[in-house]
């Protein structure tokens, strides 16, 4: 005998949300504003400054005074980009089977060894870029390929050996730039134009933002991601040794060898974030008084992007948004701190996709208890 039990509204909505990856991002990330908007309320502020700001950084129209100004993508296109790249490192190695803390010591790497190359580097026109971001990519790689090789050789956690590189690229970076002739202990010299990534096409379309060939070098990023992954033998062997390891040892895999591949090329990508950042968003190089913390932003915009290329990207435009419309939200008397507020209360949200499945497999215990299908 067949039950005719009709599913509720609950049923219904829970196996909406619950249908895809991308439907609980979508889900927690409306959550996530929904609660800021409470929070914006309960302050005393209307949340509609705080909409309107966000709409300015999305379209470049100010609402309050309907006028429209580019470069608030392009700004907003710049803040993002560092994001991306960061997620995708962190969204490579969990691919992988990793989990990469280090993206932010990666990126330090990167964008010390761009900042040596613009002020040494040869100057030639185009040339002189592309030999600053190629050191960044190699710097990356190494500095991520060390904690590949620990992991590998002798089971040193990627977590504690990732967070303790942190640290050392920092304080190695602030020795060695205020080394270079002419630094002090905030920055360097000036560099050479021929060092920066300024597009004037870019300039000129965002009526004078600092977005340039980063923009470029992110797209190609997410492609490289999106093939390596999903479409090449070494994202098949990158994979299976991140489900198991001893079965990809058993199918003829090298394990040691994946496990280095992948936290050098997740390396790679936050050395090139890096470089974006040194190259171009400032005309000389820092010595670093704190964590930039693109690293760190990067673990929320992976998890977001549920570790997926084209999901990491959009995470990344997402958080890149937020921090954009602060200043924005400032001018509107919205407290900055509640983008902050948004954004962690994703990343929470986000967390809780393990609670959401096992409430899923709760429900169809009960179900199968109570005679659903009753035969």
């Amino acid at each position: 005998m067949r039950s005719t039990r009709k599913a509720t509204f609950t049923d219904r909505f829970l196996d909406f949300i619950t249908s895809s990856e991308a439907m609980v991002s979508i889900v927690v990330v409306l959550l996530g504003f929904l609660v800021g908007t409470i929070l914006v309320l309960l302050v005393g502020r209307n949340p509609s400054g705080m909409y309107s700001a966000i709409t300015q950084v999305l379209t470049g129209w100010d609402l309050r005074r309907g006028t429209w100004n580019a470069r608030y993508i392009g700004e907003w296109l710049v803040m993002s980009l560092p994001l991306i790249l960061c997620g995708l490192s962190v969204a490579f190695a969990g691919r992988t089977g990793l989990f990469n803390i280090g993206a932010e010591g990666q990126y330090v790497a990167g964008l010390t060894a761009a900042q040596f190359v613009a002020i040494f580097g040869p100057r030639i026109p185009y040339v002189h870029w592309i030999l600053a971001i190629l050191a960044s990519l190699a710097v990356g790689a190494l500095w991520g390929g060390i904690v590949g090789i620990l992991k590998a050789k002798y089971s040193v956690s990627e977590v504690v050996a990732t967070i303790m590189l942190n640290y050392v690229a920092y304080f190695t970076s602030r020795v060695l730039t205020m080394m270079i002739p002419g630094a002090n202990t905030y920055r360097t010299p000036t560099y050479p134009d021929t060092a920066r990534l300024t597009s004037p096409f870019l300039e000129q379309l965002t009526n004078g933002s600092r977005l340039n060939y980063g923009l470029y070098l992110a797209l190609i990023s997410v492609l490289f991601f999106w093939i390596v992954i999903g479409k090449t033998r070494l994202g098949f062997s990158l994979r299976a040794t991140g489900l198991n390891k001893e079965a990809a040892r058993y199918a003829g895999i090298n394990v040691n060898a994946s496990i280095t591949t992948a936290m050098a090329i997740s390396g790679a990508f936050a050395g090139l974030a890096g470089a974006v950042v040194a190259l171009g968003s400032f005309s000389y190089g820092r010595v670093l008084g704190g964590l930039d913390g693109y690293g760190f932003d990067g673990i929320a915009v992976a998890l977001v992007g549920n570790s997926t290329a084209w999901g990491t990207a959009l995470s990344g435009l997402l958080f890149g948004m937020l921090k954009s419309a602060q200043p924005l939200m400032q001018s509107r008397q919205i407290p900055k701190e509640i983008t902050a507020i948004i954004m962690g209360l994703v990343v929470v949200f986000i967390s809780l996709r393990a609670g959401v499945r096992m409430l899923m497999e709760w429900r169809m215990k009960e179900q199968a208890k109570k005679g659903r299908v009753i035969e």
